[in-house]
């Protein structure tokens, strides 16, 4: 994807417990006050996934805050949102969620063209000796970047 684009809410926690394989965007169908909040990095996506039910995609556990100027017509903060993809690409998410470990996870929102997006990711799960490795490797680097400003 393109990385010039900021992201409004990401889940920082995705690279650190997966190993993303492949990348996807979504569109993604909000209600309400849900576009205002987001806007506001009112959102978490730390729990949430993405499920495959009858060749549509559905973001589940994603947290969206209440927007702070909203009235009785406030949005609910968790249910499932529906996304927007082509049938040919849920048809390929589908067939490699089904082989054991594998699972969608939305990675961030972001603006891209004055509509709201998701980043998914097919991801297959670290094992513990993974993160250690990962942590090891963040570690290396930061020590070599200091090495490198002195």
């Amino acid at each position: 994807m393109n990385d010039k684009i900021p992201d409004l809410v990401s889940n920082r926690k995705a690279t650190f417990n997966y190993q993303i394989l492949e990348t996807y965007e979504a569109g993604i169908i909000l209600q309400g006050t849900e576009i205002k909040s987001l806007r506001d990095n009112g959102g978490n996506l730390q729990d949430a996934y993405v499920k495959v039910d009858d060749q549509e995609l559905w973001l589940v556990g994603c947290h969206i805050a209440p927007y702070r100027f909203g009235n009785l017509n406030n949005h609910p903060e968790r249910r499932e949102r529906k996304l927007l993809m082509h049938k040919r690409e849920i048809a390929k998410i589908k067939t490699a969620l089904q082989e054991k470990g594998f699972t969608l996870i939305p990675l961030a929102f972001y603006l891209k063209n004055g509509r709201l997006k998701v980043r998914l990711g097919l991801a297959k799960g670290k094992k513990t000796f993974d993160k250690r490795e990962s942590i090891k490797e963040r570690d290396e680097n930061r020590n070599i970047s200091r090495a490198m400003k002195r």
